[in-house]
């Protein structure tokens, strides 16, 4: 048996969430789980809130020979190292455009040359 510590889907539509669970590398994406071992919440605004992991569990597997995904792995090197980096600031908001009219006297002046 194979085993592979890797994301599971859940949440709803437009609103994602994912728990990093210990599986067989056989069973489905949302199937059984060995164990749970943490979680990944995209949404959340600060980066380093969006990960909360039991480190000692996951040495653990990793001694005994289970495989990360690559997203778990990069997620387990972020929260090894604590660089999550920083979100950016929204962009400054920016004054409303103003819309030139044209003019009425134009057509006016128009009539009157005739």
């Amino acid at each position: 048996m194979s085993v592979r510590i890797r994301m599971k889907k859940m949440g709803r539509k437009h609103r994602p969430f994912f728990r990093i669970c210990v599986m067989d590398s056989r069973v489905a994406r949302d199937g059984k789980t060995i164990e749970e071992i943490g979680f990944y919440d995209p949404m959340v605004h600060d980066k380093a809130a969006r990960v909360k992991m039991n480190l000692e569990r996951v040495e653990y597997w990793l001694s005994v020979g289970a495989q990360p995904s690559e997203k778990v792995n990069a997620l387990i090197r972020k929260v090894k190292t604590n660089r999550f980096g920083s979100a950016k600031a929204p962009p400054p908001m920016l004054a409303p455009k103003v819309r030139e009219e044209a003019a009425p006297a134009e057509p006016a002046e128009a009539a009157a040359a005739e």
